[in-house]
């Protein structure tokens, strides 16, 4: 297998490579100038954001600043919004859905390492791609890790850290992550707490 084939093989390889090390320079170089641009400069962030990623639905926004492994391994759905300091350890493929809201100073990461020391030493690696359905919305400061998917219209509380799949139409929270409820007919009452939501919003 060649370096990218054993990025993507989910087995442990050496992520010392001369060529993936200089391969990743081009993506830190892009993302440099997208964290270095104007707010006003809504077109060239655009444009850059479709430089670093695998692939940008309409609509979608993300605030500077974004640290990402390497961008090109990263798909976004429509209408994503990214708040900031999201960090995309994207060393395989991240797939996040339509409609996904992600809070400040989240991190979603594929890659791993193995608890062996020695194979630790030599830069051991693996890496297992993450996935996000449609309309998610993941709170602040969590962290999302490799291997795991996220059910559509799910809510990750903040500070969570979600280490095994979550299913859809769901609240989940902590550290680990563990569903604490379905969504459901309170949710269409209430957006917060005891607020209750105004006359006929979801209408």
């Amino acid at each position: 297998m060649n370096s990218t084939e054993k990025m993507r093989s989910q087995k442990v390889y050496f992520s010392n490579d001369e060529t993936l090390l200089a391969e990743q320079m081009q993506c830190l170089e892009t993302l440099y100038d997208f964290n270095h641009s104007r707010p006003s400069e809504v077109e060239k962030r655009q444009a850059l954001m479709k430089q670093i990623f695998a692939s940008v639905g309409e609509g979608c926004y993300i605030e500077p600043p974004l640290h990402a492994n390497w961008g090109r391994h990263t798909h976004l759905g429509k209408h994503v919004y990214a708040n900031f300091n999201l960090t995309l350890v994207d060393d395989t493929d991240i797939t996040i859905g339509d409609a996904v809201m992600i809070g400040p100073n989240v991190t979603i990461a594929t890659a791993g390492h193995p608890i062996e020391p020695e194979l630790r030493r030599r830069v051991g690696q693996f890496n297992i791609p993450v996935t996000i359905g449609n309309n998610v919305w993941i709170g602040a400061n969590s962290v999302v890790l490799p291997g795991v998917t996220i059910g559509e219209n799910t809510v990750i509380g903040a500070g969570s850290v979600v280490t095994k799949d979550i299913p859809a139409n769901v609240v989940a929270v902590g550290s680990p992550c563990k569903v604490l409820r379905a969504i459901g007919e309170h949710d269409r009452t209430y957006y917060f707490q005891d607020r209750p939501l105004a006359g006929n919003v979801l209408e």
